[in-house]
């Protein structure tokens, strides 16, 4: 079961909620999904195939997660994300365009 804030994670006993989304967006795979679902829902073989082929197993643990966290839901359309995952994916697009800022400056 994913660790919600408030509870311990891996690297820091404080269970602030900083620290818990690092951890969740630390585990393989979480960033990847949460990235293809930037632009709309995906069924899971959609989603799958997204991410380089992750195993079914792996990629419903990953769901898992991200649902009991309300980052994402599924509805008839597919897996897509939540409000709050929504609002997360705009953090990481502005990560993504400081991130090649700075790759250019290298």
């Amino acid at each position: 079961m994913m660790k919600k804030p408030g509870e311990a994670v891996k690297g820091s006993d404080s269970g602030r909620p900083i620290m818990v989304l690092f951890d969740l967006l630390g585990r393989r795979w979480t960033l990847r999904i949460l990235w293809e679902l930037r632009h709309g829902r995906l069924t899971f073989r959609a989603l799958q195939s997204r991410c380089d082929e992750i195993s079914p197993t792996m990629l419903n643990r990953r769901i898992k997660e991200l649902r009991e966290l309300n980052m994402v839901d599924h509805e008839e359309a597919g897996y897509g994300h939540t409000p709050w995952g929504a609002e997360l994916s705009e953090h990481l697009m502005d990560l993504s365009r400081w991130s090649d800022r700075w790759a250019k400056s290298l």
